[in-house]
């Protein structure tokens, strides 16, 4: 499967994904469901999807949950800015998640997928089925 290179890239992660692979983020609980919020998650799985297939999953511990309220609303969207650039993530997948968040995703260049809810890796891939975002970056 082709690969593409993240050489040179200042703070990128140098191990190679497949090139039409989409990443995805998806808070989740630690039975595996889409957690209730994005903003408040302790963890998310961020997926790889090639072809229609989950091609990799990795679950890390975030700490959003106790981290939110430290701090101003700007730092924590930073933070959670930051973990998605790391990460290469191009679609979020939630159940819920708040106007401001969405705002800051859709500026990044970043999908939402909201109201999502069930078995966290069914969901991501039902969430890539689904129609293009809409104006406001969300799908439903």
């Amino acid at each position: 499967m082709p690969t593409e290179s993240t050489a040179g890239l200042a703070g990128a992660d140098p191990a190679p994904r497949p090139t039409l692979a989409t990443v995805v983020a998806v808070p989740v609980t630690a039975d595996g469901t889409v957690a209730p919020g994005w903003g408040r998650a302790g963890l998310v799985a961020v997926a790889e999807v090639h072809a229609g297939q989950l091609v990799s999953w990795q679950v890390h511990p975030v700490g959003w949950d106790d981290l939110h309220d430290e701090g101003t609303e700007g730092a924590h969207h930073a933070r959670i800015a930051r973990f998605l650039i790391d990460e290469r993530v191009d679609v979020v997948v939630v159940d819920h998640i708040g106007a401001g968040m969405v705002r800051m995703l859709t500026t990044m260049g970043i999908s939402v997928a909201s109201g999502m809810t069930g078995d966290a890796r069914t969901t991501v891939l039902r969430a890539l089925r689904s129609p293009s975002p809409a104006s406001d970056g969300t799908r439903s």
